[in-house]
């Protein structure tokens, strides 16, 4: 960067003094964006602390703190890498002594930024156990206004964002305190050489501090530490502060962007027709995709429902069902329904997607989760799937309508259910309700509304979908005759005063109440019918801090009616939403009866399940991408093969992101 002229004189091509002064207020701003990371990780754990389990230690907390502190260099370079761009490396070309005020002001938008995704983050974990995930990329497509409103009144936004303000403001006067602190001048030399020596050793040291950032505190990529290998706790507490919020954002990026383009599996035709092979379980040759989803129904029903009511219930997790929280009492209806003799229950099973509308989708088109928001696509709306639920009730003879207890226009749902063959949607607006929140009505309105025009004449298939298990919890509980003594006694001592938790429960209760109500009443006055009654997804609410996945993630499947026992399914299945129209209609529509479902029916001993990121068998649950596994309910059972369960993922997984993505041809 030194040339030696005619006189022997030094030709600058740097201002190595400007260059050098920039350069320590870079460092400045690093180490105190770094400082911020590391605060707010602390302050995270400390608020959130209550999600700790009970078997974590100091050295576990430390651990935390230590590696997030390694993955938040990579945060910190990549802003200060902007400021070294905009202040230090124009400023010794300019000369331009303003251009160090824009550092400041960089600085206060990112510590600004970073206060605010604080304060979002708290929330965000209550609700889904993240820091951020690729959820976040269909927030404009959910119902906007509801969603704001939810988080005004459920989790205090004027106060958040008050506290945000407030932090940002406090910030942004220590940094700019520090970054007027004191700065050297580069050391001089009397020899040109010993000048020239001390500038190239400035920037190999540069260089190699740029890669000990870039791979978050070490030298080589082998030990780099990123957003895949962070989670190195047993908690899942830790394992989510460990990321600090700029790699959560960018997690929720890549994995959004690896699903919707199906990264790590083979696309091409030829892979995609054995992977058919394997779904369709005999042998096919053809270009359409649609002929590796035909069946046939096996045994078939000789005298069918004929009224047919499924039941997707907000929320409705299967963990209050297990014996070890029937002292809560909150599911009291759906297990009393269960005890009949004409109904049969399946513990091991998996909602399609993290989310409601991930459930639905599932169940209305049969197709596993892609992260395609097939709500969305052109494709949903030129016609039906071939493995649409609701046209192949049609074929049966059932008139099809869908009973939303929320706005029609959320997520698009009617358009979509009335594209993918409903003959009526209905929502909130109408039919008559009292009560309710931004979501939509309470259950009790949407059931009656049900009750009273649901007719009898002719054959029907009807589709319900609930909200009122949903924040902000607004049902009037002490009205509807809960008791919070009977809830809180079934909880553990610390918790008994906990009365958000109770809350919550409370409408979990209410939401159980309101079904066996409706179910009841509809027996009553339609005999001659059959109830499918499932969640759209739990992961929501959960009296352990850190529940077992299969706690966390299971939910009910319940059929019960006409012409069904105990042994109307065999013991030990399972499976997910894509498994429910082969189930039902394999158990109403007659003998031969040709349908297309991507899903095996759980009539003939399916015991596989699998959705966005789980799969489930009886006796063990893991995670559908590493080979995380844990055992749970009867003792005793073998665990899955390998090779199994990666066959089944990737078949259910290609097959759907084709069709949907492609449409049935095998050829683009």
């Amino acid at each position: 960067m030194f040339l030696r002229g005619k006189e022997g004189d030094i030709i600058k091509l740097i201002n190595w003094e400007t260059f050098f002064i920039n350069l320590q207020q870079d460092v400045k701003l690093f180490i105190f964006i770094l400082g911020v990371f590391c605060l707010f990780r602390v302050g995270f754990i400390a608020v959130m602390h209550s999600f700790l389990s009970e078997a974590v230690t100091m050295e576990d907390i430390a651990a935390a703190l230590y590696y997030g502190c390694r993955i938040s260099l990579k945060s910190a370079g990549l802003m200060v890498l902007v400021t070294f761009g905009f202040c230090t490396l124009l400023n010794v070309l300019v000369r331009w002594t303003k251009l160090s005020s824009i550092r400041f002001y960089l600085g206060a938008v990112y510590v600004t930024v970073l206060s605010f995704l604080f304060q979002a983050r708290i929330p965000y974990y209550q609700e889904f156990h993240m820091a951020f995930n690729q959820l976040l990329f269909n927030t404009l497509n959910d119902d906007v206004t509801a969603l704001f409103q939810t988080v005004v009144k459920q989790y205090n936004l004027p106060v958040r964002l008050l506290s945000a303000t407030v932090t940002a403001f406090l910030l942004c006067k220590v940094l700019k305190r520090w970054l007027a602190s004191k700065t050297y001048s580069l050391p001089r030399f009397p020899h040109w050489y010993q000048n020239v020596a001390v500038r190239v050793a400035l920037l190999v040291t540069i260089y190699y501090l740029a890669i000990f950032v870039r791979f978050g505190g070490s030298m080589t990529y082998a030990y780099n530490i990123d957003w895949e290998n962070s989670g190195i706790t047993k908690d899942q507490l830790l394992n989510e502060a460990i990321l600090d919020d700029v790699q959560a954002l960018y997690r929720a990026y890549v994995l959004h962007e690896r699903v919707r383009s199906s990264t790590g599996l083979d696309m091409d035709p030829g892979r995609l027709a054995d992977y058919g092979g394997y779904v369709s379980e005999r042998p096919v040759s053809s270009a359409n995709v649609d002929d590796y989803l035909r069946k046939q129904v096996t045994t078939g029903a000789a005298a069918p429902p004929r009224q047919v009511f499924l039941i997707i219930a907000e929320s409705y997790a299967n963990w209050p069902l297990l014996p070890q929280y029937k002292d809560l009492n909150i599911a009291n209806g759906l297990k009393g329904i269960i005890a009949k003799d004409n109904a049969v229950y399946v513990p091991n099973f998996l909602p399609n997607g993290m989310s409601t509308i991930s459930g639905v989708m599932g169940v209305i088109t049969g197709l596993a989760e892609a992260n395609l928001y097939l709500n969305y696509l052109p494709e949903s709306y030129k016609e039906p799937y071939s493995t649409a639920l609701a046209p192949q009730m049609k074929r049966l003879g059932y008139t099809a309508d869908f009973w939303y207890a929320g706005p029609s226009s959320w997520e698009k749902v009617k358009d979509f259910a009335l594209a993918q063959g409903f003959d009526a949607f209905y929502g909130m607006g109408d039919f008559d309700s009292q009560a309710g929140n931004v979501w939509g009505c309470d259950d009790y309105y949407l059931y009656q509304a049900v009750l009273g025009r649901v007719r009898d004449d002719r054959p029907g298939f009807h589709v319900i979908l609930t909200v009122s298990n949903h924040s902000p919890y607004t049902v009037d509980l002490k009205k509807e005759g809960f008791d919070e003594a009977v809830v809180a006694a079934g909880l553990p001592e610390k918790l008994r005063d906990d009365k958000e938790l109770i809350k919550k429960l409370g409408h979990f209760w209410y939401a159980d109440k309101m079904l066996a109500q409706f179910v009841e009443a509809a027996r009553r006055q339609y005999p001659d019918s059959l109830f499918v009654i499932m969640g759209d997804h739990a992961d929501r609410l959960n009296i352990e801090t850190n529940p077992p996945l299969y706690e966390r993630y299971a939910i009910p499947f319940v059929v019960y009616g006409k012409g069904i026992s105990k042994e109307s399914l065999p013991e030990n299945v399972a499976g997910s939403h894509i498994n429910v129209t082969p189930t039902l209609l394999e158990l109403i529509a007659p003998q031969g009866f040709e349908y297309y479902s991507l899903g095996h029916s759980l009539t003939k001993g399916n015991n596989f399940g699998m959705n966005y990121g789980f799969w489930i068998t009886p006796g063990h649950i893991g995670n559908a991408d590493n080979d995380y596994t844990e055992v749970h309910g009867a003792p005793g059972l073998a665990p899955p093969d390998r090779d199994k369960i990666r066959q089944e993922i990737d078949s259910m997984r290609a097959i759907s992101w084709w069709r949907i993505k492609y449409g049935k041809s095998l050829k683009i």
